[in-house]
């Protein structure tokens, strides 16, 4: 009987051992959130995030793209998409977090998804798409909540500027560093996160390639805000260029050499 007892309880304290080794051993997961120029299947359409995967080590880190076509930082709050993402955050994960595209839509009518507009703690209280109250916050608040929720799970998070449309003026394209791009900026420098100018990155290469050519390759037809498989992967590329001179952000360890 002592015999059997022994072997019986040198049976849990390994499989406690091969458990608790398994959990200090788990490959970490690099979240993305956003919108549709994040996360697009549609026909003709292609997100960074659905080809940013390529460039990480697959044996060291997965990539989950959580964004969702047609949210804003607001929407991707109330429909719990965020809930979602924090509840599987593990310590050693990593969020980068990108919107700005759809806040600037209505308030309190046709797609409820417009967030109020800067970085303050103002509140405006609406009778939502459902029919009841709805409490719409800043850009910034929604903002600091993501980073609030990702640092109780220890998590590292890296806010980015919105991604350039094809609009140009002079032949330069338009920036979003008086709205969307500054927000986000400001927010990562008073919550100390990390910030990747996404927006600017990208626009610089636009500006290299040139307007006609970046509209025929790297933008669909039908509008000048979602982008080709051309262009995902540029504004992919763009990324990873941020990211290898995020010196203070261990993300970019896990990045592929080539």
């Amino acid at each position: 009987m002592k015999f059997v007892f022994t072997c019986k309880l040198l049976i849990v304290f390994a499989l406690c051992a091969l458990s608790l080794n398994a959990q200090t051993t788990a490959k970490p997961t690099l979240y993305l959130v956003g919108d549709s120029t994040v996360n697009n299947s549609g026909e003709g359409f292609q997100g960074w995030g659905n080809v940013v995967g390529e460039f990480f080590d697959p044996a060291k880190i997965n990539v989950v793209n959580r964004a969702r076509g047609g949210r804003s930082s607001r929407t991707f709050y109330t429909e719990n998409l965020w809930k979602q993402v924090a509840d599987e955050l593990k310590s050693g994960d990593f969020v980068l977090i990108q919107f700005g595209h759809n806040d600037g839509g209505a308030i309190d009518k046709e797609k409820f998804r417009g967030s109020i507009r800067g970085v303050g703690d103002e509140r405006q209280e609406i009778t939502g798409q459902n029919g009841q109250p709805e409490t719409v916050y800043t850009f910034g608040w929604y903002l600091r909540k993501f980073i609030a929720d990702a640092r109780a799970k220890n998590a590292t998070v890296v806010l980015l500027s919105p991604v350039p449309r094809n609009q140009w003026k002079d032949g330069s394209v338009k920036r979003e560093n008086e709205s969307y791009g500054k927000w986000s900026r400001e927010i990562a420098e008073k919550q100390k996160v990390a910030f990747l100018d996404l927006n600017e990155i990208t626009a610089k290469k636009y500006e290299k390639i040139g307007a006609e050519t970046v509209k025929t390759q790297y933008f669909t037809t039908k509008d000048n805000t979602h982008t080709s498989a051309a262009g995902a992967k540029i504004n992919a590329e763009s990324v990873v260029e941020g990211l290898r001179k995020l010196k203070n952000v261990s993300l970019r360890n896990y990045l592929l050499k080539k």
